[in-house]
């Protein structure tokens, strides 16, 4: 190694928007296992694999349709 490095004609990296974030999400035991399963199958980490189908549902403007079922009369949701 050299004792010294000129930087001065350096320029910033191009990619540094397309870096990822480090999160903290909490997840069931059944989705990570899911993932996991999918992940072998395909030969990529699971944190990978759950990247990209986010990725994929961003890039889609995939919405939520959720339904919910009705509440019973008297009681309050929990």
């Amino acid at each position: 190694m050299r004792s010294e490095y000129d930087f001065s004609k350096a320029r910033p990296n191009p990619y540094v928007k397309r870096l990822k974030k480090q999160v903290t999400i909490r997840l069931d035991e059944f989705t990570v296992d899911y993932f996991k399963s999918l992940s072998e199958q395909a030969g990529i980490p699971y944190q990978t694999l759950i990247n990209l189908y986010l990725r994929d549902c961003a890039a889609h403007r995939r919405e939520i349709d959720m339904v919910w079922r009705s509440e019973r009369k008297g009681q309050a949701r929990s």
